[in-house]
């Protein structure tokens, strides 16, 4: 009856909206081009100068009340194969341009830059994005979630950027391979985006409100096809690769072993909207490292795939639930397993491992099948490791989601993770491995038409060998976003004994309460672009509505006109701890489980300007911890850029802890270098070092990347793992791994 009651709150606020989308005014015709386009940044073809243009940008910020300053111009053509763009970013004042460098899908706030957003089913919830910065940086992502993109998706289109003294032009080439869209369909929503950095000027084509993105699918444009896009046909990519390596575990004293491996990849369009991907021993090696952290924290922390093959309409599956209920969560398919240990005190704990396991095969359907109904299913076979006792598994889900109202949608999920042919050892010393686990979810998603209300209302349900109660988790959020006000509310519970095993969800057996509001003042300075307060409190209580932990903050945030950010903040917390928990994560001695703890903490964040070659960040907190102890934490980041084609940051972490004995006073340093070398924007370096004093690790990652085809790719990359104390190595990798995207 709860969730009835959720659900029924979340959606009543649409019957009230406009379905009637708010930029439908604004509308660019795009016809086919009268003879061939060279991808060279010169606007010399004939098409060009016949297509209608996109001008008159709006300013979004630093306010949305006026016009652009900077003029931008944009034209659009097609051919039986490809979409193409030309923009032309004009200056309004003299000097350099700011970007990062020639890496791909750069920092937006960091880079001058020019994005297309398409919504190409016209459903204000999904689409492409694609673009370029000043120096000619390539960035392609998903669009999900009606104004978010995913950067992780990579793709096949080429761009070149030209610079004059007055302008730079962005042209591109876009296959319709590459894209997804209906068949039939005449209209698409888009939109224009450009930052310039020299005049803290972001705008957009159709006017966007600035408290949102100018990604917002709900308010873009409307491209107006003179007839159907042409069937992209036949589309089938092979994407064979490989790999050579060779590694040594210097800790364990192993002979060292070689890699020689093949794999493949295949995309296969079924329809224009529709894409069946399959993988066969597929390998992930060029994929950075995780960036460390210091784990002070009682729970398992979030590390984001990063892997291409499960990229591709990845929101129907990993976005379905909160940051810390995700039914499903991809990392947990060949990254590791969640395997039964003991710790220092003889409790039985459920401690994640960072052990390899092969996957054999997969296969991915998604897609959409019309403008209201999207599909996803995916299974996954990973091999037997028999170090430790891990039997094969197979990993399937099903998620199906159906657009009502304007813009919100109903979506379904169901995941399974089986064993196969697995029977437990009877030696306790052995771990121990589920038969099998099942989770069945339904979700509702509000995205009011102007994007003031979202929400989100879920119920799930987990099914185990063993049948056990309080399985359930069911969760609400509702938030109202104007340019000023910001308001929401969040609810969660999760039951004693629900199972997620290919999911994320770090806390069980808890309610949660979170309401929070915020409030903007923009006053007529030169300097101040904005500033206001925002307050939140975080409420837990287990299942006798019991508190067991909260904390209250309180934080005040003032925006310059030149973009730094200025944040101070205060703040309460109350721990009762539920498990025996060490406060330093060191493994020395642990709290008492039902031992309070309270404490008062201050800190304050400063975000530098984004024009300027040398940029730094940072944060600092104060006040109390566990036990009556005190906590200082010093963090932050500093920049520099010999643009566009090196830049250098580094990291930083430091905490220092005072307890009483047997920790006394604990220091962890986080330090973490970072070089990028871009010599063009197909040729890139990367290196970084991560010195970990909790972990007591020094780590050494670099990747060679070149790009000399688009999306085909040779890499090499070299990892060593050290000893801080002598540098002694604990281990090394050598990968060499060679891509080729071949369209059949």
């Amino acid at each position: 009856m709860q969730i009835i009651l959720i659900v029924v709150l979340l959606i009543s606020p649409c019957f009230y909206l406009k379905a009637q989308k708010k930029n439908e005014t604004f509308q660019l015709n795009i016809r086919p081009s009268s003879g061939e386009i060279k991808i060279d940044g010169i606007m010399d073809e004939e098409s060009w100068l016949q297509a209608d243009v996109a001008t008159d940008f709006f300013m979004v910020l630093p306010m949305d009340t006026s016009m652009a300053r900077v003029r931008t111009e944009v034209r659009m053509t097609y051919d039986e194969h490809n979409l193409y763009l030309i923009a032309t970013c004009f200056h309004l004042l003299p000097g350099r341009y700011f970007v990062e460098s020639l890496r791909r899908d750069f920092v937006f706030g960091k880079n001058d830059n020019f994005l297309l957003f398409m919504d190409t089913f016209d459903d204000q919830t999904n689409g492409f994005s694609f673009g370029a910065n000043a120096a000619g940086a390539q960035w392609d992502g998903l669009m999900y979630e009606g104004g978010k993109v995913d950067l992780s998706w990579d793709n096949k289109w080429t761009s070149v950027v030209k610079k004059d003294d007055d302008k730079w032009i962005f042209e591109a080439s876009i296959p319709f391979k590459t894209i997804r869209y209906k068949k039939g369909i005449t209209k698409w929503g888009i939109n224009f985006s450009r930052m310039d950095l020299k005049t803290t000027e972001k705008s957009s084509w159709a006017p966007v409100p600035r408290q949102f993105p100018t990604a917002s699918l709900a308010y873009t444009g409307i491209l107006v096809w003179d007839k159907p896009p042409p069937p992209a046909g036949s589309n089938i990519s092979i994407i064979p690769y490989v790999l050579g390596g060779t590694s040594k575990d210097y800790e364990r004293e192993t002979d060292r072993s070689y890699r020689k491996e093949i794999g493949l990849d295949a995309k296969i369009a079924v329809t224009s909207s529709l894409n069946l991907d399959l993988t066969i021993n597929p390998d992930f090696s060029q994929v950075e490292v995780d960036r460390q952290v210091t784990n002070l924290d009682r729970f398992e922390l979030f590390f984001p795939e990063r892997r291409q093959f499960f990229l591709e309409n990845a929101d129907l599956f990993a976005n379905f639930g909160y940051a810390t209920i995700r039914p499903f969560f991809s990392r947990r398919i060949g990254l590791g397993t969640s395997i039964e240990r003991t710790d220092s005190l003889g409790n039985l704990s459920r401690k994640d491992t960072s052990y390899q396991i092969p996957i054999e095969y997969g296969a991915r359907f998604s897609g959409k099948l019309d403008k209201n109904w999207r599909i996803g299913a995916m299974n996954m076979q990973t091999a037997e490791v028999s170090d430790i006792s891990l039997p094969r598994q197979n990993f399937t889900v099903f998620a199906l989601q159906r657009r009502i109202f304007s813009r919100s949608n109903v979506g379904v999920i169901f995941i399974n993770k089986e064993s196969m042919n697995y029977t437990p050892s009877d030696d306790p010393s052995s771990p121990v491995f589920s038969e099998f686990n099942r989770n069945l979810g339904l979700e509702y998603n509000l995205a009011s038409s102007n994007n003031l209300w979202t929400g989100k209302a879920l119920v799930l349900k987990s099914f185990n060998p063993e049948k056990k109660e309080n399985e359930w988790t069911h969760a609400a959020n509702l938030q109202y976003s104007s340019r000023r006000l910001t308001v929401s509310w969040q609810h969660e519970y999760v039951g004693e004994n629900y199972n997620a095993e290919v999911g994320y969800v770090p806390r069980k057996n808890f309610i949660k309460i979170n309401p929070q509001v915020a409030y903007l003042f923009f006053p007529k300075s030169k300097n101040v672009l904005s500033h206001g307060p925002k307050a939140s409190s975080t409420y837990f209580f287990n299942d006798s509505f019991a508190q067991t932990d909260n904390e209250s903050f309180v934080s005040y945030t003032v925006t310059f006109r030149k973009q730094s950010v200025l944040t101070g903040w205060v703040a309460h917390n109350y721990v009762l701890l539920l498990q025996p928990f060490d406060p330093t994560n060191s493994g020395l001695a642990y709290l008492e489980a039902g031992t309070e703890h309270r404490w008062n903490s201050f800190g304050v964040d400063f975000v530098s300007k984004p024009q300027s070659i040398f940029t730094y960040s940072f944060s600092t907190r104060g006040g109390g911890y566990y036990a009556d102890g005190k906590r200082l934490n010093l963090g932050g980041e500093l920049g520099y850029r010999f643009q566009p084609y090196l830049s250098f940051a580094l990291g930083f972490n430091y905490n220092d802890i005072r307890l009483p004995s047997p920790w006394n006073t604990k220091t962890f340093w986080l330090i973490g270098p970072r070089l990028d070398v871009t010599l063009t924007n197909k040729l890139f370096f990367t290196a970084f070092a991560q010195y970990n004093e909790q972990q007591n690790n020094v780590n050494l990652n670099t990747r060679l990347q070149w790009r000399y085809k688009p999306a085909s790719d040779l890499f090499i990359v070299y990892t060593d793992n050290y000893l801080p104390d002598n540098f002694a190595v604990k281990n090394r990798a050598l990968v060499i791994k060679f891509t080729y995207w071949w369209n059949m």
